[in-house]
C-alpha cells in the first residue's frame, strides 16, 4: 500500500545531495585526496552522482566525482620507455614544487621493449585502479 508520492521522496533526496554537494570543503577533500595518492586536484572535477548508503551500518552519503590526472610518459629514440609520471600541479603549491612530479612516478629499468610496455601497463592498472576504488 502506498502512502506517499514517490517523486516526492526522490525529489527531496536529488535536493539533499545538491545541498551537501554545494557545501563541501573542497581544502580538506584536496588534502585527503594528496595524502592518499600523493596528487592534487586540478580544476577539471566533475561531479557525477550522489547517493544516500549504509556503511558500517549508519546513514551516509556517497558522491562520485570524476577528476583528470596528468600522465606523463618520456621515452628515447628508440622507443624505449624510460619513465611513466603523474603529475601534480596544483596552483596553490610554490613554484619548486608545481615543477617537480609527483611520488607516483615508475621508472622503468632497462629490459627488452615488450616487458618495459608489459610492466608499464600493469603498473598503470594498478595506479589507476588505486585512485578509482571508493
Amino acid at each position: 500500500m502506498k502512502i506517499t508520492n514517490s517523486e516526492v521522496i526522490r525529489t527531496g533526496e536529488k535536493e539533499l545531495i545538491d545541498a551537501i554537494t554545494g557545501d563541501l570543503d573542497w581544502q580538506a577533500i584536496e588534502q585527503l585526496f594528496r595524502e592518499k595518492y600523493h596528487l592534487g586536484l586540478q580544476d577539471e572535477v566533475e561531479y557525477k552522482k550522489g547517493d544516500m548508503v549504509v556503511h558500517n551500518n549508519q546513514i551516509a552519503y556517497k558522491l562520485d566525482f570524476e577528476v583528470k590526472v596528468t600522465l606523463s610518459v618520456l621515452f628515447d629514440r628508440r622507443g624505449e620507455c624510460l619513465e611513466v609520471t603523474a603529475l601534480d600541479r596544483h596552483a596553490d603549491m610554490d613554484a619548486e614544487t608545481q615543477s617537480r612530479e609527483s611520488d607516483l612516478d615508475i621508472i622503468v629499468p632497462d629490459e627488452p621493449a615488450n616487458e618495459n610496455v608489459s610492466q608499464m601497463a600493469s603498473q598503470i592498472a594498478e595506479m589507476m585502479t588505486e585512485i578509482n576504488k571508493d
